[in-house]
């Protein structure tokens, strides 16, 4: 197998060297932050000059560096390899199997030459309570399984059969290991199981796990769809036939938040400039555990494309929100003016940057071209709108100023957003 780029994550580890906080990488369990450090980061160091002997690397979920779970054992063992005032870079894969690691890190951080780097995660320590940990001594990069273009640096095939296989098996490293579909559904299926699950239950002592699983189902398979707990809590007296209620509903939701297995969208104003309150859209950080979840079988391109172009754009570093913007319609019998709020698919923040985003499988059509560019063409103001389809075309931009690109065009070219069309 070709090996994986990632790129935007070694690049932003490159730009912390020197900093003098901790460097936290976190991420959904399985989306390769091990594999980032090392071999990624570490080759790169020694590629770039660092000696070998500067670079600490230990994987504390190793046998052999079980005696290194002792935090005093762990520290004598790290200041015994730093030999001068030189610039070291210590690497530190499942910190959290240390006993009581926030002050031996600390004291590796006081020592004023030594590059500190560590990801963690389990059943009982998440990697952003590491952030939490060391609130205003750390900074955090974060991780999502694989993108698009980073899944094609290493697939033996064209984009379009890797398109197929990206949104049926999603993009957590280890998949590009299985040719087998049923490999890559049993892969996926025991991570689901017996780790984003397990590690929910046994970390909250989750005792309804019937009814935690119910919920994923539900918000699997209404990717994209506005929602609420007091809807779900609905939903599950009418499909599951079980009564669970919106509190619950809500505290599970923000268990799979911040496991980051899911994510949440919000409603934003667009006229009006201000946040509004629920319904709001759930997306999968990855699409292959989302696909896991509902058994493979409600694999609807149109919802898939929409939550990928999501994890795209939380990939290139943007907030994003899901636009609403106030119209007049006038109805054709009466006359009258009567007003409705419609919908953007896609909001992205990123400082002063702003791009509207609509997802659209098709606009093959004038009406649905028409109803896809009825939002956009209702903004007041001068930053990029943008329709991303899956019709094979080139991108170009319309006579309203909008720019129509195709999915494989905004996912395979990072610099998509920018691009200036004729």
């Amino acid at each position: 197998m070709k090996e994986i780029k990632r790129d935007t994550y070694l690049k932003e580890l490159i730009d912390r060297r020197g900093i003098p906080l901790i460097k936290v990488i976190t991420g959904v369990r399985r989306c390769g932050k091990s594999y980032l450090l090392n071999p990624i980061f570490k080759d790169y160091l020694i590629s770039d000059g660092v000696p070998e002997d500067h670079i600490i690397y230990l994987n504390l979920e190793l046998l052999e560096n079980e005696k290194l779970h002792d935090r005093e054992t762990l520290h004598a063992f790290i200041l015994d390899q730093v030999k001068d005032s030189s610039e070291y870079f210590l690497l530190l894969d499942e910190i959290q199997l240390v006993n009581r690691f926030e002050s031996v890190l600390s004291s590796f951080l006081a020592k004023g030459n030594l590059n500190v780097y560590v990801t963690g995660s389990n059943s009982k320590f998440l990697s952003s309570d590491i952030v939490t940990e060391f609130r205003g001594r750390s900074e955090q990069i974060h991780m999502y399984p694989l993108s698009f273009a980073e899944f094609m640096t290493a697939y033996d095939g064209n984009k379009y059969d890797g398109w197929q296989e990206y949104i049926r098996y999603g993009g957590l490293p280890l998949i590009m290991h299985y040719s087998d579909s049923r490999q890559k559904m049993s892969y996926l299926n025991e991570v689901q199981q017996n780790i984003y699950l397990k590690d929910i239950i046994e970390r909250h002592s989750v005792r309804n796990d019937t009814a935690l699983r119910s919920l994923i189902e539900i918000v699997a398979s209404s990717v994209g769809s506005l929602t609420n707990p007091y809807k779900l809590e609905n939903t599950f007296k009418s499909k599951v036939n079980v009564s669970l209620s919106h509190n619950t509903i809500n505290d599970y939701l923000g268990k799979l938040e911040e496991s980051y297995i899911i994510e949440c969208a919000k409603r934003f104003d667009v006229k009006g400039k201000q946040y509004m309150d629920t319904p709001v859209k759930y997306y999968f950080t990855d699409i292959g555990i989302r696909n896991s979840f509902v058994g493979f079988r409600q694999i609807e391109e149109n919802h898939i494309m929409e939550n990928v172009i999501y994890n795209e754009l939380r990939h290139r570093g943007y907030q994003v929100d899901v636009g609403v913007v106030e119209i007049y319609e006038r109805n054709l019998k009466t006359m009258e003016k009567s007003k409705k709020h419609v919908e953007i698919d896609f909001v992205a923040n990123q400082g002063d940057r702003k791009y509207y985003i609509q997802s659209a499988l098709t606009i093959n059509d004038t009406e649905k071209r028409a109803i896809e560019a009825r939002p956009l063409n209702n903004i007041d103001d001068f930053f990029k709108r943008i329709i991303v389809t899956g019709d094979l075309m080139l991108p170009g931009r319309e006579e309203n100023g909008i720019v129509i690109m195709n999915i494989l065009d905004f996912l395979l070219n990072e610099d998509s957003l920018d691009r200036e069309m004729s």
